[in-house]
């Protein structure tokens, strides 16, 4: 379960304060698929990444599985954080690195040796249809090939949940109910929570088991 309690979120812009998100009080359950819905400056984004406190609170709570993200140190955070993967809009791949170096770095950078980072690879490659594009490059690929190698990235360290923020967005629809039957997989075959950001009704609809919608910062409805 994750839970936001009394979560505000605030900055400071020429003299004015924003009021990001303001008193917002929403809980997601374990093995769902949670969509986050609003327009454009809702408030929807800065939430998504409280769940692994890219963003902290100024006020309030970030629950995860009873224990408090909030009153974390850095070491603890830092553990926990690889139990939490996260997809973006624009893929955010290294363009320098071939599709299998891309995967293997979140495996890397926790010290897996060479032989687990290899059988893992071959695993997530094999998951996303793309064992024939293993080195190639970010630019060598479609829109939806791109987003796949996000999502193996984001899946290499065996994460109990999946963040999507505006992850179909950036591709046509085609690619896009590709993209979604892939998460749908992920979810069920793996009971990865994924918590969705979007502003397409569509993805709400296809998807997710429950839905929080967004305004000016706060929950109006779920």
């Amino acid at each position: 379960m994750i839970e936001f309690k009394n979560i505000s979120k605030h900055y400071q812009l020429k003299g004015q304060t924003i009021r990001a998100l303001d008193q917002i009080n929403l809980q997601i359950p374990d093995g769902s698929i949670f969509g986050i819905i609003g327009y454009s400056g809702a408030g929807k984004s800065t939430l998504i990444r409280l769940i692994n406190l890219l963003e902290r609170p100024n006020d309030g709570q970030v629950i995860i599985n009873q224990k408090d993200f909030t009153a974390l140190d850095a070491r603890s955070l830092r553990q926990e954080r690889a139990n939490i993967g996260m997809i973006f809009q624009h893929f955010n791949l290294l363009q320098s690195k071939t599709v299998a170096a891309n995967i293997e770095m979140p495996m890397k950078l926790l010290g897996w040796s060479k032989a687990e980072r290899e059988k893992r690879l071959a695993e997530l490659l094999e998951f996303i249809d793309l064992k024939h594009k293993k080195d190639a490059y970010p630019d060598e690929l479609s829109g939806g090939q791109k987003q796949r190698v996000g999502i193996a990235r984001a899946l290499a360290n065996h994460p109990k949940i999946l963040l999507c923020d505006e992850a179909t967005s950036a591709l046509d629809p085609q690619t896009t109910k590709s993209v979604l039957d892939l998460l749908k997989k992920i979810n069920k075959e793996q009971g990865i929570t994924i918590v969705m950001v979007t502003h397409e009704m569509d993805v709400i609809e296809t998807v997710c088991d429950y839905v929080a919608v967004m305004e000016q910062g706060q929950v109006i409805e779920t």
